[in-house]
């Protein structure tokens, strides 16, 4: 298996400038050993959202989620710290909390009743006081490495291949020093969370982030509406070590639907490595998190804030999701088609383009190098 995975990621040349660079080729998006490799390194290694801040407010509040097939649960201890589990028993593997999210002032398991605090330590055991050389203190939860950042909570599982201690990948340094104080001028602790939309999309979860990362290419083909209200010719991309931000001045617009919703000085988008965006309007938010199902399926989850969401503001803040929903549809469409021609003899890889693929060069060298790293380990 190594060598034919040796094979497949070494037919990517990642030190090849953007004049010349093409991009990963074809198996990237279509083999079974990348997809299970891709598991393993970039997110299990990687930062993930895991959760919304006001999610986990009060002591006993949690969230689960799946993070590269793992269970988690994220809580909100007795002592008001943040803490993440794999939400697995250490009985016989049943999930121990069910629910999305909720409160509890434990975490009890529905198979046979085992028991831990908010903290993960094991507390009960129905019928177990006749099991020899049990030792209750290191049958708690398996923790998580967890950090939090302005409104969300990531998470990081660590791998097989790339342990959190050997990745040099932590939490400040993905989130760099430059990206924090863009968002301190953004002020987004004024929005507030309304709803989440989720789509599947057949498609792997590549073809979705080249998308996104393609410098608006496809924006006046594809989405005639949000095209009316960017200055197309000005868009702009901004590269990080780890991130990119694609910005582009706002029109007054010719469709009015769009405008109304999709307006200030700037639209700014942005993308942390490896899947998660973060779009910001005047007063308007959403971020999308994408999320591999399958080799060809993939979840995008689309959580929409707004700086009033009161009931006076309901019927305009859901028309701003409509506008985004139909956004959205316009780019699974195109998505399946490209998954499509990616199973087709006639593609391997393609060249890209300097003036608008530079986000996309980043993500394939950045997917390289985990890759890379996995298959060496």
């Amino acid at each position: 298996m190594k060598d034919s995975l040796d094979k497949i990621v070494n037919t990517y040349n990642p030190d090849a400038p953007l004049v010349q660079a093409s991009t990963i080729p074809s198996a990237w998006y279509t083999d079974e050993l990348i997809f299970e490799l891709e598991k393993q390194t970039v997110f299990s290694c990687s930062w993930q959202f895991a959760a919304r801040t006001d999610q986990l407010e009060r002591a006993g509040d949690y969230v689960t989620t799946e993070i590269a097939g793992e269970p988690i649960v994220i809580v909100r201890g007795s002592d008001k710290a943040l803490r993440a589990f794999f939400n697995v028993c250490r009985h016989h593997a049943a999930a121990v909390m069910t629910d999305p999210e909720g409160t509890a002032p434990q975490m009890r398991c529905p198979y046979h009743g085992w028991t831990y605090s908010l903290e993960g330590e094991l507390r009960g055991t129905p019928d177990f006081s006749e099991v020899c050389n049990f030792d209750r203190a290191a049958n708690g939860l398996l923790p998580v490495e967890i950090a939090s950042w302005g409104k969300w909570v990531f998470a990081r599982i660590g791998g097989r291949w790339l342990p959190p201690d050997k990745s040099g990948n932590q939490f400040d340094s993905v989130v760099e020093q430059d990206l924090s104080n863009q968002f301190l001028d953004l002020k987004l602790a004024d929005l507030h969370w309304l709803e989440r939309r989720r789509y599947t999309l057949n498609c792997n979860w590549k073809v979705f982030v080249d998308n996104y990362l393609d410098g608006g290419y496809h924006v006046p083909h594809l989405h005639k509406g949000l095209d009316s209200v960017l200055d197309y010719s000005n868009y702009n991309i901004e590269l990080g070590e780890r991130f990119c931000l694609q910005s582009s001045p706002m029109t007054s617009g010719s469709n009015n639907e769009v405008s109304a919703s999709r307006k200030g000085e700037r639209a700014l988008y942005y993308w942390l490595y490896p899947n998660f965006m973060i779009n910001c309007y005047e007063g308007v938010m959403d971020t999308n998190l994408v999320r591999p199902l399958a080799i060809d399926r993939t979840e995008v989850s689309f959580d929409f804030y707004f700086a009033d969401v009161s009931a006076a503001a309901r019927e305009r803040n859901l028309a701003s999701i409509d506008v985004g929903d139909r956004i959205q549809r316009e780019d699974l469409d195109i998505c399946e088609s490209v998954q499509r021609g990616l199973n087709s003899r006639a593609y391997d890889a393609g060249r890209l383009s300097v003036r608008r693929e530079a986000g996309e060069h980043l993500f394939h060298r950045l997917l390289c190098a985990d890759l890379r790293a996995g298959i060496s380990e």
